[in-house]
């Protein structure tokens, strides 16, 4: 087994969905409602957290196309 195939099964990472709520703005493809899931996503080595974070995907809830918010 090599060192990179080892690292990769030490390596987790889990993703936990914490809450859905209605965002602003229609779906650019069928103007349905957009839809806020909020994720936290933790990566960890063995049994020691290396990162933590949290993120926002945006879907449409007629049409379940993912959409991509950009900031002015």
């Amino acid at each position: 087994m090599t060192k990179v195939s080892a690292a990769c099964l030490i390596c987790k990472e889990n993703k936990r969905v914490l809450g859905t709520e209605k965002a602003p703005g229609s779906c650019p493809y069928c103007n349905g409602e957009v839809t806020a899931t909020i994720v936290e996503c933790t990566r960890k080595l063995c049994c020691l957290t290396l990162s933590m974070t949290t993120k926002r995907k945006y879907t449409c809830s007629s049409c379940s196309k993912r959409l991509v918010a950009y900031s002015e």
